[in-house]
């Protein structure tokens, strides 16, 4: 059902593995694939539509879309802004967002608002400031796939530099709670390095580390076709868990006296 983005479709179900179950995307993008990093991982398929966006039909499609799901009996998990691009991108986001929140609290109270984002729009303080306000009622996923410079080269191709990014991310931490999502995959053949696997840590250690805003840190690998494929490839499930582990017992040394239920979750997502 993710394909239905890459055909001009604004509001789309699908079945997501971190939600645990159905996710209502919303698609800011109907037209083309819009996003400030380049992952060869990326399950988007280039494409071209005429479609164009508007609140108007964002919202009929959306009802109609949470109705479906409620005729079946299907629990809605959240509803996420994700689709083709990066959600923080569009000069529509602040609109689809409050439109959202608004049709959220009528017809799914108890589903989730959530932003999937790679950080980028943090760099603009009009954006900053939205989703540190947002932060309230919206659940914001932060991408976090590279502890190093090199290894975000690979992994995002990112035209701003890895550590004016994570400068960014991190003053967001420190103000708003956020998930962070990290994909593990091997790109050309080569899994992350020793180093990178360090430095990745060490950097998500600081974030826990600043306000205890993380509200978890979502490990996952790749499941899915992406355009291009084979430079991408799934890692072993021992990888992903060997990390995890890694992860959670440094979590537990910097806990300190906070109590257990403050440390975050490490779950992962083969």
């Amino acid at each position: 059902m993710g394909r239905l983005r890459e055909k001009g479709v604004l509001v789309y179900p699908v079945y997501s593995r971190r939600s645990g179950g159905l996710s209502v995307g919303i698609n800011l993008f109907p037209d083309r694939k819009h996003c400030s990093f380049d992952c060869p991982y990326c399950e988007v398929f280039p494409f071209s539509t005429d479609a164009a966006f508007s609140l108007e039909q964002m919202e009929r499609d959306l009802r109609a879309v949470l109705d479906s799901a409620k005729e079946r009996s299907e629990i809605v998990k959240d509803i996420c802004f994700s689709g083709s691009g990066e959600p923080s991108l569009s000069p529509r986001f602040p609109g689809a967002l409050k439109l959202a929140a608004r049709v959220r609290d009528e017809a799914v109270p108890s589903a989730a608002l959530v932003i999937i984002t790679n950080g980028m729009g943090l760099l603009e303080q009009g954006t900053f400031s939205l989703l540190r306000e947002a932060a309230a009622f919206l659940d914001v996923w932060l991408k976090l796939d590279a502890g190093t410079p090199a290894w975000y080269q690979k992994i995002n191709a990112g035209a701003i530099p890895h550590d004016k990014l994570t400068a960014k991310i991190k003053e967001f931490a420190a103000l708003a709670p956020v998930t962070i999502q990290t994909m593990l995959c091997a790109v050309d053949g080569e899994k992350p390095p020793q180093d990178e696997e360090r430095a990745w840590e060490k950097l998500v250690l600081e974030l826990a580390a600043t306000n205890g805003t993380v509200r978890k840190v979502q490990i996952y690998g790749k499941a899915r076709p992406s355009p291009s494929d084979p430079k991408a490839t799934p890692l072993p499930v021992e990888y992903l868990e060997r990390r995890a582990a890694s992860l959670r017992q440094a979590l537990g040394s910097i806990a300190g006296e906070r109590r257990p239920a403050a440390i975050p979750p490490v779950k992962v997502y083969p």
